[in-house]
């Protein structure tokens, strides 16, 4: 529209979804029938969120050069996220000329209120919390 002073999103940063996107119609999706009448419509369909994981994978391969990874899985939630983006880095090790050693392990996470501070506790053993104090280099996911 001219002279309109709407900002571009920022594609560069992944897909992103504006305020006012209605979603893709029902009709062009096959999901569980128990869902049928609580959905009125698809934000982000399942293959471009396989899509962006595989990318998260060949960047995060990319950015630690080949080295041996500790993933760590947030329970409850994190887990098929984890478990996809491990079978894509799992992937990419093979298809490598290099192999990638990996270690896969669980923590949970407890957040609560207090006045004025939101707290986050890691309920993780003891003895891996040494482990994980003694990494030198620590690469952190936001997604």
């Amino acid at each position: 529209m001219a002279g309109s002073r709407e900002e571009a999103p920022d594609y560069g940063r992944g897909v992103v979804i504006m305020d006012d996107w209605p979603g893709y119609d029902l009709n062009l999706f096959t999901y569980p029938q128990h869902y049928y009448g609580d959905l009125d419509y698809v934000l982000i369909p399942h293959g471009i969120v396989v899509d962006r994981i595989e990318r998260l994978a060949k960047d995060i391969m990319k950015d630690i050069g080949y080295c041996d990874i500790m993933v760590l899985c947030v329970l409850k939630g994190g887990y098929k996220f984890c478990a996809d983006l491990v079978e894509h880095l799992k992937n990419i090790s093979r298809n490598s000329d290099r192999f990638v050693s990996m270690k896969v392990d669980f923590i949970r996470l407890k957040s609560y209120r207090e006045p004025r501070i939101i707290v986050v506790s890691l309920l993780f053993p003891s003895y891996k919390m040494s482990f994980l104090l003694s990494i030198t280099k620590v690469t952190q996911i936001i997604s």
